[in-house]
């Protein structure tokens, strides 16, 4: 009795350990096929960052027409950890540098602004909350708010006030405007990211091209600066420590403009006249590169 006993303990260990080992293979199988899907997605880059044309009529007050926007086309979707988009860029250096050897390339700025404002209508309450779709929309906002809470409160822990952004920003936007006013190239390359000061080089050239001078006043203080939107983007996934942000404002103020032809004889506006201009700016900033500043990355459509 006691044998036979001992004998069926023995076989249900065994069958025990069939089903243990069938198990834990299962398990390794998963975990290579989820680490093969995990190092796909990691080779996910950002390239071939361009610049796209937006309609930006109230961008800055001299230019007409279309104005050069910044966008940015990849051949995939950056990745998304949560209330951060991460992003990962393959820059190839210049032959000269490469024949110099190994060469390491530091990114100053993304590229790209991560989720463009866009102004929303306001919608009823009964739509908002007892149909679908205001289900959907009120997810998105509150989503939304999500991400400008989370961006805030990151960017806080470096030291921020609002007050003190919203005078840098302002000094910004005005020298800005100046330069460009003045054809100043060379003073915007501090104001401006990469991309942003090729598309205002273009811009100063065609105004030029129309309209030889011009003349460009703001009326302080400025009448409203509000924050629209913040968002992080990332750019390393091992370290998520290493984040730009880029903050959406949204400036009303009131200016005064007048431009002249090559003899010198007003062609448009008037200097005596304030006009009250609405300008959505995007600003950004590196929160990892030391003695890092704001700087304009891109304006969106009024």
């Amino acid at each position: 009795m006691a044998l036979g006993r001992l004998q069926t303990l023995r076989n249900l260990r065994n069958i025990y350990k069939t089903v243990e080992i069938q198990e834990l293979s299962t398990l390794l199988a998963r975990s290579r096929s989820n680490s093969k899907s995990i190092s796909n997605v990691s080779h996910i880059t950002l390239r071939c960052i361009s610049s796209c044309i937006y309609k930006d009529h109230g961008g800055i007050p001299w230019t007409s027409g279309d104005k050069i926007m910044l966008h940015s086309t990849t051949t995939q979707e950056p990745i998304s950890y949560g209330y951060m988009r991460s992003v990962t860029t393959k820059a190839k250096a210049p032959a000269q540098a490469r024949q110099m050897g190994a060469v390491k390339v530091s990114m100053l700025s993304p590229g790209i602004i991560y989720e463009p404002y866009v102004p929303r209508e306001k919608i009823p309450f009964w739509k908002r909350y007892f149909t679908r779709n205001g289900w959907k929309r009120t997810k998105e906002d509150l989503t939304s708010e999500l991400k400008n809470a989370y961006a805030i409160a990151k960017l806080r822990k470096t030291g921020y006030s609002k007050k003190q952004f919203y005078t840098e920003a302002v000094s910004i936007y005005k020298e800005i405007n100046t330069q460009m006013a003045n054809g100043g190239k060379g003073t915007l390359r501090k104001l401006v990211t990469e991309h942003m000061y090729s598309a205002l080089k273009n811009e100063i050239k065609q105004r030029e091209s129309v309209w030889p001078t011009v003349y460009w006043e703001l009326i302080e203080p400025i009448v409203k600066v509000r924050t629209l939107r913040a968002r992080l983007i990332g750019v390393d996934r091992n370290d998520l420590s290493k984040v730009f942000i880029q903050l959406t404002l949204e400036f009303l103020a009131k200016q005064k403009f007048e431009a002249y032809d090559g003899k010198g004889a007003v062609v448009s506006g008037d200097r005596n006249k304030e006009v009250l201009v609405r300008d959505i700016w995007v600003f950004e900033k590196s929160l990892f590169h030391p003695g890092a500043y704001w700087r304009l990355c891109g304006r969106i459509k009024v």
